[in-house]
């Protein structure tokens, strides 16, 4: 016999390891089963478990498990990134701390060894944690980014990469991270808001006859001023067009140039141009061939291309200095202040710099255009689909990728610096040193550029370098390309775009077939969730709280396409109740002998009872196989949630008492009792094989103790390996549905109807049927000592009228009523009901002249229209539902 109650704490590291033991997370061996591999979008080795974490990972193994239960060869291939600039950060870190040292006091070698020791001690946080959550993931295939295998795919990419001429150095402008001295990538970049101010600056023009005004919230940049730029048909400015301004401090002479860039309606509409400092001047600079003086050295400090007086001085000590230069030159015009985005270091925090320096890039465009065409012809589809508009803007608009990095952890380029500045790019020293003998006809010294790759190079080769590529492995050939990606759409250009870019390029396949995007999880509130809001929800204390099942239902239930999830305690906790009502919904079967007899056959059951819920159960296994299918994980969760709590708990386990007796008594229909406890049995075991993808602790503790339920003959093994439920439409009985479906809603509508007038429980009115068919009223009539203790009514009596004081309601056709104004003072509950009509009624009108309003709605955070429109639609509900019952009141007869 079950245990009263569920105990994650002792039951999830139990069952888990068993599963892990086992063997089961692997896929099968045999040839004829059809491949369908995922690979885990893999986390940061610095990681731990993050609610967004919680809610993909979820996602993922829901997928794998629902697809290994249907007989496929399911592989998740799990693994870890070696998150070059985070992981970097946390030794130094360290260092600083037990000695004060840097990285460079200890060298190059001896630095990258202490993180690999790192690594070894606690750079498996997240995959423990992962396991915590319930992840089926295939240890035995878990992969690192800095392995031997994954790093000499690495080295061959670039390699081919570069002899394909995709490849190459440059000199371009890059985000700068002055306190690691390295390039970061967009994702690594956060925009803040900060108090500022614009400086207007006079530039005379060179020949002495006015100004021309220019507006700056960077003044120390100007010292790398090249140009002017006002636009080529602003009329104020015609006549300069081809001039020169002198640039003050500098002493430079600067064209003033025409470029559609400059806004004639933005200040003066002119701007002044510092390409080696600013993206967007980058390309004026480009387009105007303008020289371009980078005036920063890699701590942003002000370098000898500045006048002496400027240089070595911090950036902010220099733009002070800057404006008290203009102020004494009488060249400063205006101090406007103001509130603007300024990009910060996500780990450093420091303002990142517009940067130019030599870096390696991939020629993006290239290797973008199959990549684009794989979406539009449907190699690959987005879901939800809206996303693909976010892929195609910036894959149509992309630019070089800078791939290298001045970190000492990561992937370092595979190219070697000869004599005279020759660049020797091989797989390996020993071809590099064979290169430059060729070329030179003679041994030089080489040395290898000290940069490393950026980790979205070697993680964008993920879904192929892990099944082995570039050798020809069995996996690979079995498991790519992968089936579904799961991931957020904030890496979209990061690493999706450049996952399709290399797959195609490498394997001549898409890396999957189907990318889904999910939602962000925010605050009950639907905050975005920071450290700084103190609003963080951390996944393992909710597990350590309410089990993973719970936490797990709770996010695939909320996981609507193109919607944010709004995770609150109670969510979790009331999804907690509901396994706990199946476990005992379980227990009460148990006890009343429900087995599972050998052959039984649900298609051969006689009692509408059981003919109904068996069809119930198909149609629910049906709806759930098919929202899995389409990656729709809120509908699954929802349809289990309404079966198994409605139709099965609340109702057939209801309504089967009168039919099951007491166990240890004989009943008046032994054949009744007997197929009910099989077809209990039955129903039983399809919901723990449905249920399984979202809660496995729950329903695998439950398949493993419910012997009696006939589980274990069913199937040797776990409920992880059974088969998936594939019922006929054949077990649906229409006929069993009507019977049950009137006495269902019979009992639910006039609960309703004493809930809505505040009828008291302990009143005992009639149930009046006062028309319906002959066949109904048999139902009715069969059914009247159940339905007279469900519904609280004396008896079930037939008539021809109602009497006074009746409240009537229709279903399925048939009028019924009640005759409760006996226990209820009709005036005053028509007063209270008014009146909450009213009140919801005043709130719908301001909730929805708020949503009318175009400057709210575009004004307010996306979370806070949201929350007015769910009001709403929560608000019209309520008050239909009132109006109903009103309108009950009304026709009292």
């Amino acid at each position: 016999m079950l245990e009263k109650t569920f105990d994650p704490k002792s039951a999830e590291p139990r069952l888990y390891a068993a599963w892990e033991a086992s063997g089961g997370f692997s896929p099968i061996d045999d040839p004829a089963a059809e491949p369908f591999s995922i690979v885990i979008p893999p986390p940061n080795v610095t990681g731990s478990l993050h609610i967004g974490h919680a809610l993909n990972n979820t996602l993922q193994d829901v997928l794998i498990r629902f697809e290994r239960m249907r007989g496929k060869a399911a592989l998740w291939l799990p693994g870890t990134d070696h998150a070059g600039i985070a992981t970097q950060m946390v030794v130094e870190r360290q260092l600083a701390e037990a000695g004060n040292q840097s990285r460079r006091d200890l060298g190059r070698e001896a630095f990258v060894e202490k993180i690999w020791e790192w690594k070894a001690k606690s750079g498996g946080t997240i995959t423990n944690q992962l396991k915590r959550l319930g992840a089926s993931c295939d240890w035995s295939r878990e992969r690192f980014t800095l392995d031997e295998g994954f790093s000499a795919a690495v080295r061959k990419v670039f390699v081919t990469l570069y002899k394909e001429k995709l490849i190459y150095r440059d000199k371009r402008l890059v985000n700068w991270d002055p306190h690691f001295q390295t390039a970061i990538s967009d994702l690594e970049v956060e925009q803040r808001e900060v108090d500022g101010h614009y400086w207007h600056f006079a530039y005379p023009l060179e020949d002495g006859s006015g100004e021309i005004v220019v507006a700056t919230t960077r003044p120390e940049t100007m010292l790398g001023d090249t140009a002017v730029a006002v636009h080529p048909k602003d009329e104020r400015y015609q006549p300069l067009i081809g001039r020169a301004v002198r640039l003050p401090i500098v002493n430079r002479p600067v064209p003033i140039i025409a470029d559609e860039y400059a806004d004639p309606e933005k200040g003066s509409g002119a701007v002044k141009i510092t390409p080696a400092h600013d993206f967007n001047d980058f390309m004026v600079g480009k387009r105007n061939n303008l020289p371009m003086i980078n005036v920063f050295d890699d701590f942003a400090k002000i370098n000898d291309n500045a006048p002496p007086e400027y240089r070595g001085l911090d950036r902010f000590a220099a733009r002070k200095k800057v404006v008290e230069e203009f102020e004494r030159l009488g060249l400063l015009r205006e101090v406007e202040k103001t509130r603007h985005m300024v990009p910060h270091g996500d780990r450093s925090g420091v303002v990142v710099e517009p940067y130019l320096t030599d870096q390696w890039y991939v020629n993006a465009e290239v290797l973008a255009k199959p990549a684009i065409e794989a979406i539009e012809s449907g190699d690959t589809v987005f879901v939800p689909k809206a996303w693909e508009k976010t892929y195609f803007e910036w894959m149509r608009n992309i630019q070089p990728w800078c791939i290298s990095r001045q970190l000492w952890w990561g992937h370092r380029i595979p190219a070697w610096f000869g004599p005279g500045g020759k660049i020797f790019v091989a797989e390996t020293e020993a071809q590099a040193k064979a290169q430059a003998l060729e070329y030179y006809g003679r041994e030089e010294p080489l040395r290898q550029d000290e940069d490393v790759l950026d980790t979205w190079f070697s993680s964008a080769l993920w879904p192929f370098s892990t099944l082995g590529w570039p050798e020809k492995t069995e996996d690979l050939a079995r498991f790519y390309p992968t089936h579904t990606l799961i991931t957020g759409f904030d890496i979209i250009f990061f690493w999706v775009a450049r996952m399709m870019m290399q797959g195609l390029h490498f394997m001549d396949e898409v890396p999957f077939k189907r990318i889904f995007i999910n939602a962000l999880v925010r605050d009950a509130e639907g905050k975005k969730m920071s450290k700084s809001k103190g609003n963080v929800m951390d996944p393992l204390e909710l597990v350590d709280d309410y089990g993973a099942d719970a936490l797990r239902f709770t996010l695939t239930a909320m996981s609507g396409q193109a919607r944010d999830i709004k995770l609150s305690r109670e969510r979790i906790e009331g999804y907690r109740n509901f396994g706990t009502k199946l476990w005992n919904a379980t227990r009460f079967t148990q006890m009343n002998g429900a087995a599972r007899t050998e052959g039984f056959d649900p298609a051969k059951v006689k009692l509408p009872l059981n003919r109904w819920i068996v069809g119930e159960t198909t149609r629910t296994a049906k709806a759930v196989t098919a929202a899995l299918d389409t990656c729709g994980f809120d509908a699954a969760a929802d349809g289990l949630y309404r079966f198994v709590w409605r139709q099965y708990c609340d109702w057939y386990v209801e309504l089967s008492k009168p039919v099951l007796g007491k166990p240890d008594e004989p009943s008046s229909d032994e054949a009744a009792r007997d197929e009910t406890r099989a077809t209990a049995a039955w129903v039983l075991d399809v919901i723990l094989k449905l249920l399984h993808p979202v809660m496995p602790f729950l329903t695998e503790e439950l398949w493993a103790q419910t012997q009696g339920l006939g589980a274990a003959r069913d199937h040797k093994g776990f409920l992880m390996t059974a088969p998936w439920p594939d019922l006929p439409d054949s077990l649906i009985d229409p006929a069993a549905d009507a019977v049950i479906g009137l006495i269902v809603e019979t009992i639910a509508e006039g609960r309703s109807v004493r809930s809505e007038l505040n009828v008291p429980n302990s009143a005992r009115p009639p149930l009046l049927v006062i028309d319906a068919t002959p066949a109904q009223r048999s139902v009715l009539q069969d059914a009247a000592p159940l339905i007279q203790q469900m519904l609280r009514v004396s008896q079930v009596q037939i008539v021809d009228a109602p009497p006074a004081g009746a409240i009537p309601y229709v279903v399925e056709g048939a009028t019924l009523a009640l005759p409760v104004a006996e226990f209820i003072d009709v005036a005053a509950e028509r007063a209270r009901l008014g009146k909450e009509v009213g009140a919801l009624g005043a709130d719908i009108d301001r909730t929805a002249k708020k949503l009318a309003n175009a400057d709210f709605v575009a004004r307010a955070p996306e979370e806070v229209v949201e929350e007015n429109r769910e009001r709403l639609a929560d608000a019209e509900a309520a008050k239909a539902k009132l109006e109903a019952a009103l309108a009950r009141l009304g026709a009292v007869v």
